[in-house]
């Protein structure tokens, strides 16, 4: 089975699709200077951009899996903005764990899988 890159740079692709699986790299808002509320949100418009390219959406999503600075801090923060972009589907899978990100400033790192649907 072939596999396809889409938004490809030197280091990495932003998305890789075999058959109808999914895997988008980690996602972060571009702009770091944005509190939890506003990376968070950044975050998902870029994936629901990349899940669209892929040719899915995030209905087919399989897995999250959620990257926080500081869970304690900016867990339920988080909450809010993930609950209302899920709000119009069923609930997803998700593992969030607190992380120490690249960046000082990026507060949230999300990876995503899903299916293609047919």
């Amino acid at each position: 089975m072939t596999v396809q890159r889409l938004h490809v740079s030197q280091r990495f692709s932003e998305i890789a699709i075999s058959g109808n699986l999914v895997h988008l790299a980690g996602q972060l808002a571009s702009d770091f200077d944005l509190d939890i509320k506003g990376q968070t949100q950044q975050t998902l418009d870029i994936i629901d951009q990349f899940l669209a390219n892929a040719g899915t959406d995030k209905s087919h999503i399989m897995s999250v899996t959620i990257y926080l600075k500081d869970i304690e801090r900016d867990y339920a923060a988080f909450n809010e903005v993930w609950d209302a972009w899920v709000a119009d589907i069923q609930a997803l899978p998700r593992t969030c764990v607190e992380a120490k990100l690249y960046d000082p400033r990026v507060l949230v790192e999300l990876t995503v899988v899903a299916v293609k649907p047919e």
